[in-house]
């Protein structure tokens, strides 16, 4: 397992104000808070196809790909050759239908469920080797309804829950920028009070 800390942190999701409070944008909201906390500021970069901000005190760079969900790996991909960043200093941050509303997991490597942003990513970096942060939006029952509910906002109830979890996510950053994913890993996995 990598102890290496984040050099680059991705959050992935759909461009444009129609997917902007959709459960697949989870991850760009995480991505959205951390350049609040660290008072950075996006820009567009066309070479790296998605915004970039550069945190320099903290030694991270921010990524959202505006390429869509599906190819999130051709930014991510570029952006890590140009700067060096190996896979294993990168944390990808994404929803997670397999986790409850409220819920978070961090892992560094394993499968990928399904999800289309980091089979995508997966394949630019030709590895699976990188940290994940799922951030669970539940489940909608049905396969055949997948599509239709991680396009959708989150209920107001099932919101409430992940952006408690973004909240968790951002007070546990001091741990994950100093590459103790040991302990964020701990603090993160663990099931909020609210929820047992």
């Amino acid at each position: 397992m990598s102890a290496a800390a984040p050099r680059l942190v991705v959050g992935l999701g759909n461009p444009g104000a129609e997917y902007t409070e959709t459960r697949h944008n989870a991850g760009f909201r995480f991505c959205e808070r951390l350049a609040d906390k660290l008072g950075v500021r996006f820009s567009h970069e066309s070479r790296f196809h998605g915004f970039v901000a550069n945190a320099r005190d903290a030694g991270v760079w921010l990524l959202m790909p505006q390429t869509y969900m599906n190819r999130s790996g051709q930014a991510v991909g570029t952006l890590a050759r140009f700067y060096r960043i190996a896979p294993a200093e990168i944390l990808v941050v994404h929803d997670e239908l397999d986790i409850p509303p409220g819920q978070l997991r961090l892992k560094f490597g394993g499968g990928l469920g399904g999800h289309n942003g980091l089979k995508d990513t997966s394949a630019h970096l030709a590895t699976n080797d990188y940290w994940r942060l799922r951030i669970g939006i539940g489940h909608p029952g049905d396969r055949n309804e997948v599509v239709n509910y991680v396009l959708k906002p989150a209920r107001r109830e099932e919101q409430g829950q992940i952006d408690e979890a973004l909240d968790r996510a951002l007070a546990a950053w001091p741990l994950i920028a100093r590459g103790e994913w040991n302990a964020a890993t701990t603090r993160l996995n663990a099931r909020p009070a609210a929820l047992k």
